[in-house]
Protein backbone atom coordinates (compact mmCIF):
# COMPACT_ATOMS: atom_id res chain seq x y z
CA UNK A 1 0.00 0.00 0.00
CA UNK A 2 1.05 3.43 -0.51
CA UNK A 3 0.46 4.93 2.70
CA UNK A 4 4.52 4.48 3.36
CA UNK A 5 6.14 7.30 4.51
CA UNK A 6 7.56 9.53 0.95
CA UNK A 7 11.31 10.47 0.51
CA UNK A 8 11.39 14.37 0.27
CA UNK A 9 13.84 14.16 -2.43
CA UNK A 10 13.96 18.28 -2.62
CA UNK A 11 12.55 20.66 -0.84
CA UNK A 12 14.78 24.31 -1.46
CA UNK A 13 14.02 27.80 -0.55
CA UNK A 14 15.45 30.52 -2.04
CA UNK A 15 15.77 33.89 -0.77
CA UNK A 16 13.77 36.58 -2.63
CA UNK A 17 17.15 37.98 -4.10
CA UNK A 18 18.26 34.78 -5.09
CA UNK A 19 21.53 34.90 -3.64
CA UNK A 20 21.01 32.28 -1.21
CA UNK A 21 19.35 29.05 -1.14
CA UNK A 22 19.08 26.41 1.57
CA UNK A 23 17.55 22.68 1.35
CA UNK A 24 14.75 22.33 4.36
CA UNK A 25 14.12 19.11 3.07
CA UNK A 26 15.56 17.78 7.44
CA UNK A 27 13.61 20.27 8.53
CA UNK A 28 10.19 19.42 7.32
CA UNK A 29 7.82 17.18 9.16
CA UNK A 30 5.09 17.48 7.07
CA UNK A 31 4.03 18.64 3.51
CA UNK A 32 0.46 18.84 2.34
CA UNK A 33 -0.48 19.89 -1.24
CA UNK A 34 -3.81 21.06 -2.27
CA UNK A 35 -6.35 21.08 -5.40
CA UNK A 36 -9.65 22.58 -5.86
CA UNK A 37 -11.67 22.71 -9.21
CA UNK A 38 -13.32 26.04 -7.74
CA UNK A 39 -9.88 27.73 -7.23
CA UNK A 40 -7.23 29.21 -10.04
CA UNK A 41 -4.02 28.02 -7.97
CA UNK A 42 -2.55 25.25 -6.72
CA UNK A 43 -1.12 25.60 -2.83
CA UNK A 44 0.74 23.81 -0.08
CA UNK A 45 1.81 23.63 3.29
CA UNK A 46 5.33 22.74 4.84
CA UNK A 47 5.44 22.33 8.86
CA UNK A 48 9.44 23.06 9.16
CA UNK A 49 11.29 22.58 12.64
CA UNK A 50 14.52 23.89 12.84
CA UNK A 51 17.77 23.75 15.03
CA UNK A 52 18.87 26.65 14.07
CA UNK A 53 22.46 26.69 13.28
CA UNK A 54 21.29 25.87 9.38
CA UNK A 55 22.28 29.02 6.99
CA UNK A 56 25.17 31.18 7.07
CA UNK A 57 24.09 34.79 8.25
CA UNK A 58 25.36 38.11 6.94
CA UNK A 59 27.72 38.27 9.66
CA UNK A 60 29.45 34.95 8.69
CA UNK A 61 27.53 33.02 11.70
CA UNK A 62 25.06 30.24 11.26
CA UNK A 63 21.53 31.13 12.00
CA UNK A 64 18.13 29.84 11.87
CA UNK A 65 16.62 29.66 8.52
CA UNK A 66 14.03 32.28 9.57
CA UNK A 67 16.24 34.62 10.34
CA UNK A 68 19.73 33.83 8.15
CA UNK A 69 17.75 33.63 5.00
CA UNK A 70 15.54 35.63 5.87
CA UNK A 71 11.87 35.13 5.47
CA UNK A 72 9.83 37.83 4.62
CA UNK A 73 8.04 36.31 1.52
CA UNK A 74 8.07 36.17 -1.72
CA UNK A 75 10.91 33.09 -1.75
CA UNK A 76 11.16 30.48 -3.92
CA UNK A 77 10.48 27.04 -2.95
CA UNK A 78 11.14 23.91 -5.32
CA UNK A 79 9.69 20.63 -4.34
CA UNK A 80 10.30 17.08 -5.29
CA UNK A 81 8.70 14.41 -3.16
CA UNK A 82 9.92 10.68 -4.50
CA UNK A 83 7.20 8.32 -5.20
CA UNK A 84 6.91 4.60 -3.76
CA UNK A 85 4.92 3.00 -5.84
CA UNK A 86 3.03 2.58 -9.37
CA UNK A 87 -0.03 4.55 -7.55
CA UNK A 88 1.99 7.02 -6.08
CA UNK A 89 4.70 8.23 -8.87
CA UNK A 90 5.29 11.35 -6.44
CA UNK A 91 5.28 15.65 -6.80
CA UNK A 92 7.74 16.92 -8.84
CA UNK A 93 7.65 20.96 -8.97
CA UNK A 94 11.27 20.88 -9.27
CA UNK A 95 12.28 20.16 -12.55
CA UNK A 96 10.79 22.99 -14.03
CA UNK A 97 11.20 26.43 -12.58
CA UNK A 98 7.96 28.19 -13.84
CA UNK A 99 6.44 25.22 -11.41
CA UNK A 100 7.68 26.18 -8.52
CA UNK A 101 6.08 27.80 -5.66
CA UNK A 102 6.09 30.86 -3.66
CA UNK A 103 5.86 31.91 -0.20
CA UNK A 104 2.51 33.50 0.06
CA UNK A 105 2.45 33.80 4.52
CA UNK A 106 4.38 32.27 7.13
CA UNK A 107 2.16 31.27 10.17
CA UNK A 108 2.80 29.52 13.98
CA UNK A 109 6.38 30.88 14.34
CA UNK A 110 7.53 29.50 17.35
CA UNK A 111 10.75 30.22 18.29
CA UNK A 112 13.06 28.78 21.43
CA UNK A 113 16.65 29.23 22.36
CA UNK A 114 17.38 25.90 20.93
CA UNK A 115 14.78 26.04 17.57
CA UNK A 116 12.16 27.09 15.73
CA UNK A 117 9.20 25.93 14.11
CA UNK A 118 7.13 28.02 11.41
CA UNK A 119 4.46 26.81 8.52
CA UNK A 120 5.03 27.92 5.10
CA UNK A 121 2.27 28.77 2.90
CA UNK A 122 2.81 28.34 -0.72
CA UNK A 123 0.85 29.16 -4.42
CA UNK A 124 1.93 28.73 -7.19
CA UNK A 125 3.57 32.04 -9.24
CA UNK A 126 0.27 33.05 -10.57
CA UNK A 127 -1.06 33.85 -7.76
CA UNK A 128 1.34 36.41 -6.99
CA UNK A 129 1.48 38.01 -10.56
CA UNK A 130 -2.47 37.97 -10.93
CA UNK A 131 -2.39 40.52 -8.11
CA UNK A 132 0.09 42.93 -9.87
CA UNK A 133 -1.59 42.26 -13.17
CA UNK A 134 -4.96 44.44 -14.16
CA UNK A 135 -6.80 43.31 -17.71
CA UNK A 136 -7.29 46.26 -19.88
CA UNK A 137 -8.23 45.78 -23.29
CA UNK A 138 -11.29 45.09 -25.01
CA UNK A 139 -12.70 41.64 -26.78
CA UNK A 140 -14.93 42.05 -28.89
CA UNK A 141 -18.29 39.92 -29.61
CA UNK A 142 -15.92 37.87 -32.69
CA UNK A 143 -14.18 36.10 -29.93
CA UNK A 144 -15.18 33.02 -28.61
CA UNK A 145 -15.03 32.97 -24.70
CA UNK A 146 -12.55 29.96 -24.43
CA UNK A 147 -10.19 32.05 -27.24
CA UNK A 148 -10.75 34.88 -24.55
CA UNK A 149 -9.97 32.77 -21.62
CA UNK A 150 -6.34 31.53 -23.29
CA UNK A 151 -5.43 35.06 -23.89
CA UNK A 152 -5.69 36.15 -20.58
CA UNK A 153 -3.92 33.00 -19.22
CA UNK A 154 -1.06 33.28 -21.44
CA UNK A 155 -0.30 37.30 -22.19
CA UNK A 156 -1.61 38.67 -18.60
CA UNK A 157 -0.73 35.47 -16.22
CA UNK A 158 2.46 35.26 -18.38
CA UNK A 159 2.68 31.71 -17.76
CA UNK A 160 4.29 28.79 -20.40
CA UNK A 161 2.03 25.93 -18.10
CA UNK A 162 -0.13 23.93 -20.11
CA UNK A 163 -3.71 25.51 -20.66
CA UNK A 164 -6.31 23.25 -22.11
CA UNK A 165 -9.83 25.26 -22.44
CA UNK A 166 -13.05 23.47 -23.76
CA UNK A 167 -13.98 25.18 -27.12
CA UNK A 168 -17.45 27.47 -26.05
CA UNK A 169 -20.04 28.15 -28.99
CA UNK A 170 -20.80 31.12 -27.04
CA UNK A 171 -18.90 34.31 -28.36
CA UNK A 172 -18.92 37.18 -25.73
CA UNK A 173 -17.57 40.77 -26.15
CA UNK A 174 -16.67 42.40 -22.69
CA UNK A 175 -14.38 45.23 -21.70
CA UNK A 176 -12.61 44.26 -19.06
CA UNK A 177 -12.26 47.06 -16.52
CA UNK A 178 -8.97 46.89 -15.26
CA UNK A 179 -10.07 43.54 -13.43
CA UNK A 180 -7.46 40.84 -11.97
CA UNK A 181 -7.13 37.94 -14.41
CA UNK A 182 -8.58 35.65 -11.90
CA UNK A 183 -11.58 37.48 -11.35
CA UNK A 184 -12.39 38.01 -15.51
CA UNK A 185 -11.31 34.04 -15.63
CA UNK A 186 -13.88 33.29 -13.00
CA UNK A 187 -16.54 35.34 -14.26
CA UNK A 188 -16.21 34.53 -17.80
CA UNK A 189 -16.76 30.67 -16.54
CA UNK A 190 -20.17 31.99 -15.73
CA UNK A 191 -21.15 32.59 -18.69
CA UNK A 192 -19.72 29.71 -20.66
CA UNK A 193 -21.55 27.12 -23.02
CA UNK A 194 -19.61 24.16 -24.57
CA UNK A 195 -19.55 23.70 -27.84
CA UNK A 196 -20.55 19.81 -27.78
CA UNK A 197 -20.39 17.08 -25.53
CA UNK A 198 -20.53 13.50 -26.04
CA UNK A 199 -23.33 14.16 -28.28
CA UNK A 200 -26.01 15.73 -26.24
CA UNK A 201 -26.99 18.94 -26.00
CA UNK A 202 -24.60 21.37 -24.01
CA UNK A 203 -25.54 23.18 -21.31
CA UNK A 204 -23.72 26.35 -19.38
CA UNK A 205 -21.47 26.42 -16.68
CA UNK A 206 -17.90 26.13 -16.74
CA UNK A 207 -14.51 26.21 -13.48
CA UNK A 208 -11.66 27.55 -13.86
CA UNK A 209 -8.56 25.72 -12.02
CA UNK A 210 -5.02 24.57 -11.69
CA UNK A 211 -3.54 21.45 -10.86
CA UNK A 212 -0.36 19.78 -10.99
CA UNK A 213 -0.81 19.43 -14.77
CA UNK A 214 -1.08 22.88 -15.89
CA UNK A 215 -4.44 24.86 -16.17
CA UNK A 216 -7.99 24.21 -16.99
CA UNK A 217 -11.14 26.28 -18.52
CA UNK A 218 -13.33 23.06 -18.51
CA UNK A 219 -17.46 22.83 -18.79
CA UNK A 220 -18.59 20.60 -16.07
CA UNK A 221 -20.56 18.85 -18.66
CA UNK A 222 -17.02 17.84 -20.25
CA UNK A 223 -15.99 16.76 -16.76
CA UNK A 224 -18.74 14.63 -15.78
CA UNK A 225 -19.22 12.93 -19.04
CA UNK A 226 -15.30 11.88 -19.06
CA UNK A 227 -14.31 8.61 -18.94
CA UNK A 228 -13.46 7.38 -14.65
CA UNK A 229 -10.40 6.57 -13.27
CA UNK A 230 -9.39 3.22 -14.40
CA UNK A 231 -9.39 1.62 -11.09
CA UNK A 232 -12.70 1.10 -8.56
CA UNK A 233 -12.32 2.11 -5.23
CA UNK A 234 -14.41 0.60 -2.54
CA UNK A 235 -14.72 0.42 1.54
CA UNK A 236 -14.97 -2.38 3.33
CA UNK A 237 -14.64 -3.52 7.58
CA UNK A 238 -12.70 -6.44 6.07
CA UNK A 239 -9.58 -6.59 6.59
CA UNK A 240 -7.83 -8.48 4.49
CA UNK A 241 -4.69 -8.55 1.97
CA UNK A 242 -4.87 -8.15 -1.65
CA UNK A 243 -3.82 -6.37 -4.86
CA UNK A 244 -6.58 -4.06 -4.69
CA UNK A 245 -5.88 -2.91 -1.36
CA UNK A 246 -4.36 0.41 -2.86
CA UNK A 247 -7.96 1.35 -3.59
CA UNK A 248 -9.62 0.29 -0.30
CA UNK A 249 -11.58 3.51 0.67
CA UNK A 250 -9.68 3.77 4.12
CA UNK A 251 -12.54 6.37 5.80
CA UNK A 252 -15.22 8.15 4.42
CA UNK A 253 -18.34 10.60 5.82
CA UNK A 254 -20.97 11.93 3.77
CA UNK A 255 -21.15 15.36 4.22
CA UNK A 256 -24.80 16.30 2.30
CA UNK A 257 -27.60 14.13 0.53
CA UNK A 258 -29.25 17.23 -1.30
CA UNK A 259 -30.54 20.33 0.26
CA UNK A 260 -33.75 20.97 -0.86
CA UNK A 261 -34.78 24.28 0.79
CA UNK A 262 -31.22 25.52 0.14
CA UNK A 263 -32.09 24.72 -3.61
CA UNK A 264 -35.16 26.05 -3.58
CA UNK A 265 -33.81 29.44 -2.64
CA UNK A 266 -31.38 29.33 -5.57
CA UNK A 267 -33.71 28.15 -7.72
CA UNK A 268 -31.62 25.50 -8.76
CA UNK A 269 -34.91 23.28 -9.69
CA UNK A 270 -36.90 26.34 -11.36
CA UNK A 271 -36.68 29.97 -12.19
CA UNK A 272 -38.68 32.59 -14.01
CA UNK A 273 -36.05 34.63 -15.88
CA UNK A 274 -37.10 38.57 -16.75
CA UNK A 275 -34.77 40.34 -19.10
CA UNK A 276 -35.50 43.93 -20.07
CA UNK A 277 -34.06 44.92 -24.00
CA UNK A 278 -33.09 48.30 -23.77
CA UNK A 279 -33.58 49.20 -27.35
CA UNK A 280 -37.35 48.42 -27.64
CA UNK A 281 -37.65 48.74 -23.98
CA UNK A 282 -39.29 45.25 -23.79
CA UNK A 283 -39.48 42.20 -21.50
CA UNK A 284 -39.16 38.69 -21.71
CA UNK A 285 -42.57 37.15 -22.23
CA UNK A 286 -43.58 35.36 -19.05
CA UNK A 287 -44.09 32.05 -20.78
CA UNK A 288 -41.07 32.06 -22.18
CA UNK A 289 -38.81 32.98 -18.61
CA UNK A 290 -39.73 29.85 -16.91
CA UNK A 291 -36.62 27.77 -17.18
CA UNK A 292 -36.86 23.57 -15.26
CA UNK A 293 -34.74 21.40 -14.09
CA UNK A 294 -36.38 18.91 -16.25
CA UNK A 295 -35.16 20.57 -19.12
CA UNK A 296 -31.73 20.89 -17.74
CA UNK A 297 -31.86 17.47 -17.09
CA UNK A 298 -32.62 16.13 -20.66
CA UNK A 299 -29.86 18.22 -22.24
CA UNK A 300 -27.01 17.26 -19.37
CA UNK A 301 -24.86 13.96 -18.76
CA UNK A 302 -25.33 13.19 -15.19
CA UNK A 303 -23.40 11.00 -12.82
CA UNK A 304 -26.00 9.17 -12.18
CA UNK A 305 -29.93 9.19 -12.32
CA UNK A 306 -32.05 11.98 -13.19
CA UNK A 307 -32.92 13.51 -9.86
CA UNK A 308 -37.54 12.54 -9.04
CA UNK A 309 -38.83 15.81 -7.06
CA UNK A 310 -41.27 15.36 -4.61
CA UNK A 311 -44.88 17.00 -4.93
CA UNK A 312 -45.49 20.45 -3.39
CA UNK A 313 -47.93 19.36 -1.53
CA UNK A 314 -50.94 16.49 -1.50
CA UNK A 315 -53.44 18.13 -3.36
CA UNK A 316 -51.12 18.93 -6.31
CA UNK A 317 -49.62 16.86 -9.45
CA UNK A 318 -46.77 19.49 -9.83
CA UNK A 319 -43.43 19.00 -8.68
CA UNK A 320 -40.63 21.22 -6.85
CA UNK A 321 -39.46 21.72 -10.69
CA UNK A 322 -42.61 23.23 -11.65
CA UNK A 323 -43.22 26.29 -10.33
CA UNK A 324 -40.32 28.89 -10.03
CA UNK A 325 -39.10 29.56 -6.59
CA UNK A 326 -36.23 32.22 -7.73
CA UNK A 327 -36.76 35.23 -10.11
CA UNK A 328 -33.71 36.19 -12.30
CA UNK A 329 -34.01 39.83 -13.77
CA UNK A 330 -31.23 41.20 -16.03
CA UNK A 331 -30.59 43.55 -19.29
CA UNK A 332 -29.96 42.12 -22.21
CA UNK A 333 -26.40 43.06 -23.66
CA UNK A 334 -27.35 44.81 -26.78
CA UNK A 335 -25.25 46.77 -29.04
CA UNK A 336 -22.65 47.80 -26.29
CA UNK A 337 -19.46 46.37 -27.72
CA UNK A 338 -19.53 47.21 -31.17
CA UNK A 339 -18.71 50.69 -33.16
CA UNK A 340 -21.59 52.55 -34.37
CA UNK A 341 -25.23 51.35 -33.52
CA UNK A 342 -25.71 47.62 -33.34
CA UNK A 343 -28.43 45.76 -32.12
CA UNK A 344 -26.32 42.90 -31.96
CA UNK A 345 -26.91 40.80 -29.14
CA UNK A 346 -23.96 40.19 -27.52
CA UNK A 347 -24.77 37.60 -25.28
CA UNK A 348 -27.88 35.46 -24.56
CA UNK A 349 -28.57 35.43 -20.85
CA UNK A 350 -31.58 33.00 -21.44
CA UNK A 351 -29.05 29.84 -22.59
CA UNK A 352 -26.31 30.37 -19.70
CA UNK A 353 -27.86 32.11 -16.15
CA UNK A 354 -30.03 29.71 -15.32
CA UNK A 355 -28.36 26.68 -16.55
CA UNK A 356 -25.34 27.47 -15.08
CA UNK A 357 -27.36 28.41 -11.88
CA UNK A 358 -28.54 25.16 -11.71
CA UNK A 359 -25.23 23.08 -12.91
CA UNK A 360 -23.19 24.68 -10.24
CA UNK A 361 -26.29 23.94 -7.59
CA UNK A 362 -26.73 20.46 -8.72
CA UNK A 363 -23.45 19.43 -9.06
CA UNK A 364 -23.34 19.77 -5.23
CA UNK A 365 -26.41 17.10 -4.46
CA UNK A 366 -24.17 14.56 -2.59
CA UNK A 367 -20.83 15.76 -0.84
CA UNK A 368 -18.55 12.94 0.59
CA UNK A 369 -15.25 13.14 1.93
CA UNK A 370 -12.72 10.32 2.07
CA UNK A 371 -9.59 9.17 2.50
CA UNK A 372 -7.25 6.70 0.46
CA UNK A 373 -3.83 5.41 -0.02
CA UNK A 374 -1.55 8.12 -1.26
CA UNK A 375 -2.50 8.02 -5.30
CA UNK A 376 -0.64 11.49 -7.14
CA UNK A 377 -1.87 10.28 -10.42
CA UNK A 378 -5.46 12.07 -8.58
CA UNK A 379 -6.23 15.14 -9.64
CA UNK A 380 -9.25 17.13 -9.03
CA UNK A 381 -11.88 17.45 -12.15
CA UNK A 382 -11.12 14.13 -12.64
CA UNK A 383 -14.04 11.37 -11.98
CA UNK A 384 -13.89 8.23 -9.94
CA UNK A 385 -15.84 5.05 -8.65
CA UNK A 386 -16.97 4.41 -5.30
CA UNK A 387 -18.21 1.43 -4.15
CA UNK A 388 -19.48 0.91 -0.99
CA UNK A 389 -21.74 -1.22 1.23
CA UNK A 390 -25.50 -1.72 2.20
CA UNK A 391 -26.70 -1.13 5.63
CA UNK A 392 -28.12 -4.44 6.17
CA UNK A 393 -29.04 -7.00 9.12
CA UNK A 394 -28.76 -9.87 7.55
CA UNK A 395 -25.05 -9.08 7.05
CA UNK A 396 -25.50 -9.41 2.71
CA UNK A 397 -22.25 -7.96 0.73
CA UNK A 398 -24.51 -5.84 -1.17
CA UNK A 399 -23.81 -2.72 -2.99
CA UNK A 400 -25.57 0.44 -1.66
CA UNK A 401 -27.00 1.23 -5.07
CA UNK A 402 -27.84 4.91 -4.50
CA UNK A 403 -24.21 6.06 -2.55
CA UNK A 404 -22.08 3.85 -5.38
CA UNK A 405 -21.29 5.29 -8.49
CA UNK A 406 -19.42 8.07 -10.18
CA UNK A 407 -18.00 11.14 -8.43
CA UNK A 408 -16.00 13.83 -9.36
CA UNK A 409 -13.06 14.95 -7.08
CA UNK A 410 -13.62 18.99 -6.27
CA UNK A 411 -10.81 18.99 -3.93
CA UNK A 412 -7.59 17.22 -2.84
CA UNK A 413 -4.80 17.30 -0.57
CA UNK A 414 -2.03 14.66 -1.04
CA UNK A 415 -0.37 14.36 2.23
CA UNK A 416 3.01 13.66 3.75
CA UNK A 417 4.55 13.40 6.84
CA UNK A 418 7.66 11.25 8.41
CA UNK A 419 5.61 8.11 9.11
CA UNK A 420 3.26 8.00 6.46
CA UNK A 421 1.38 9.23 3.16
CA UNK A 422 -2.15 9.20 1.82
CA UNK A 423 -4.91 11.26 -0.29
CA UNK A 424 -8.19 12.67 1.07
CA UNK A 425 -10.42 13.70 -1.18
CA UNK A 426 -13.96 15.73 -1.26
CA UNK A 427 -15.86 14.43 -3.64
CA UNK A 428 -19.37 15.92 -5.15
CA UNK A 429 -21.97 14.15 -7.59
CA UNK A 430 -24.94 15.63 -9.27
CA UNK A 431 -27.58 12.67 -8.60
CA UNK A 432 -27.74 9.40 -6.57
CA UNK A 433 -26.93 5.72 -7.68
CA UNK A 434 -25.07 4.70 -10.86
CA UNK A 435 -25.99 5.93 -14.71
Amino acid sequence: MSLNKSIYEEIIIESRDGKRTVDIAPGVIMLDYFEDIFSPTISARLVIVNTGNTIQGPDGKLESIYHGLPLRGGERVSIKVAGNSELNPGLDFASDKEKYFYVSSITNIDATTEQESFILNLVSREAITNETVRVGRRYNTAFKISDSAKDIVKNYLKTSKRITADETQNKYGFIANMRKPFTILTWLASKSVPASVSGKDATAGYVFYETKSGYYFKSIDSLVSSDPYEKEYFYTQVKEMSPNNDYKILEYVTKKNEDILGKLERGAYASQRVFFNPLDFTYTKQSDGLFKLSDYQRKSENLGKDISLPNIDDNSDKSLGDIASRNVAGILDIGTMEDGVSTEENADPAKTQSQAMMRYNSIFTQSMKMTVSSNTNLEVGMIIKCKFPKVTREGNKTDDSEQSGLYMIKELCHHFDSSASYTSLQLIKDTYGER
